[in-house]
């Protein structure tokens, strides 16, 4: 996991949600966590990371993952038991 990445998960981890967190960031870190990112319907993903799953919308037409996202892909770190405190 290099810098960028890392600086990523701390914004996943931030208290409150960021409104600035790039999506194809979060999809690099996943990437980059060892998870398996597959295509979905439309504009969904679908992630496999520690025996975890979960289905996630690409936000459009904006970049920046909103804010409700941004904690769900928090949960999901979480209950993929991946830490934060690099």
């Amino acid at each position: 996991m290099n810098n960028k990445h890392k600086a990523t998960l701390q914004k996943i981890f931030e208290k409150p949600p960021r409104p600035d967190v790039n999506w194809k960031d979060i999809e690099k870190l996943l990437i980059a966590l060892g998870a398996i990112v597959k295509e979905r319907e439309g504009s969904r993903i679908g992630v496999f990371l520690n025996g975890r799953v979960a289905i996630f919308h690409r936000p459009h037409p904006q970049k920046e993952t909103d804010k409700g996202a941004l904690v769900s892909v928090r949960k999901f770190l979480e209950n993929a038991e991946v830490k934060h405190d690099l």
